[in-house]
């Protein structure tokens, strides 16, 4: 594995894509990173004995736009087929949940409800409950804002009948608005992966076996326990 991946190192750095705006896999705490997202990403470094330099991003769409531009070496995405076409995945590491936040009094009481003629979805563009909604709804629109912040805070303003997301990150998001309540039935599952910036990498093989050992031992469930408290 250590050869494999070697060159994944720029120049004794390992530039790892980290987006914030992800709640379930990445917390910013006291000006550090927490959750396992960014403590598998220590874990490789240390593996590959290189310095982790963190890329921030917001979104997970900017993520997948950057993977051709040389600024990341991994990153943490959700598998897609589509983005299949420009990185590789390695299998999951975490399964998270999307789903809708919506107002108090709404006529809307699960995800299935949501999907009618003159109904307006905020979405953050290019992630990955975003992707499922492009290719399943057929009748409500989607409301684009570049990232899940800003998706949430247009919510918020009044914008749109309901806002899609991450449910971790809508209950961090709306936890202290009484008017707002996350709906307790799924939008769509969401696999989380590792990724290489390119499509059909020969390393993704040994990042999937390092992937493999990290659930193996335990540790991803870990990582998971020690944000969730």
């Amino acid at each position: 594995m250590e050869i494999d991946l070697e060159s994944l190192k720029d120049h004794g750095d390992l530039r790892v894509a980290i987006n914030t705006g992800n709640r379930a896999l990445v917390q910013q705490v006291d000006g550090g990173l927490r959750g396992v997202s960014p403590a598998l990403a220590r874990r490789l470094a240390d593996h590959l004995k290189a310095r982790m330099i963190p890329v921030l991003y917001s979104g997970a769409g900017p993520v997948f736009a950057d993977a051709d531009k040389d600024v990341w070496d991994v990153a943490f995405l959700a598998i897609d087929p589509i983005r299949a076409r420009k990185v590789s995945f390695t299998r999951p590491y975490h399964r998270i949940e999307a789903t809708f936040a919506t107002r108090r009094g709404s006529p809307f009481s699960t995800p299935g409800e949501v999907d009618r003629p003159g109904v307006t979805i905020l979405s953050s563009v290019g992630s990955a409950y975003d992707l499922w909604l492009k290719a399943n709804l057929q009748h409500a629109t989607l409301d684009h804002a570049a990232t899940p912040g800003e998706s949430f805070a247009a919510f918020r303003a009044g914008q749109g009948d309901v806002v899609a997301g991450i449910r971790a990150s809508l209950h961090r998001a709306f936890s202290e608005d009484d008017e707002i309540e996350v709906m307790d039935g799924t939008l769509t599952s969401v696999d989380q992966a590792m990724v290489l910036p390119r499509p059909k990498d020969p390393r993704i093989a040994a990042l999937d076996m390092f992937v493999e050992h990290s659930i193996a031992d335990g540790f991803v469930a870990d990582e998971l326990e020690k944000s969730a408290r």
